[in-house]
């Protein structure tokens, strides 16, 4: 797999209260991906990127929510976000900056 595509895969952390539960109880983050990214995608990006080993990787995707500004109804787009579990004593630093 190209880095281009590596880099294209992921798109960002998702911070939460649900993350943050997951991260302490059972290893696991949670990531924004693209669309068309699939799950062996998704681990081969994890462990180039960050340098750890990838247990499983579960995809979601999610529904974009109909909104209404001044009375026009608009509908947000759907995205897609993944569930990783590393392997017991690794972990990533999703807060820190580049």
């Amino acid at each position: 797999m190209s880095t281009e595509h590596i880099l294209s895969v992921l798109r960002s952390p998702l911070i939460s209260e649900k993350a943050a539960r997951l991260q302490e109880g059972t290893n696991q983050y949670v990531f924004e991906i693209a669309q068309n990214a699939t799950k062996a995608d998704v681990k081969a990006a994890i462990e180039h990127l960050f340098s750890v080993s990838v247990l499983a990787v579960n995809v979601v995707n999610v529904k974009g929510k109909a909104k209404s500004f001044r009375s026009r109804l608009g509908h947000r787009g759907d995205w897609r976000k993944a569930y990783v579990r590393l392997a017991e004593g690794q972990s990533i630093d999703v807060m820190a900056r580049p």
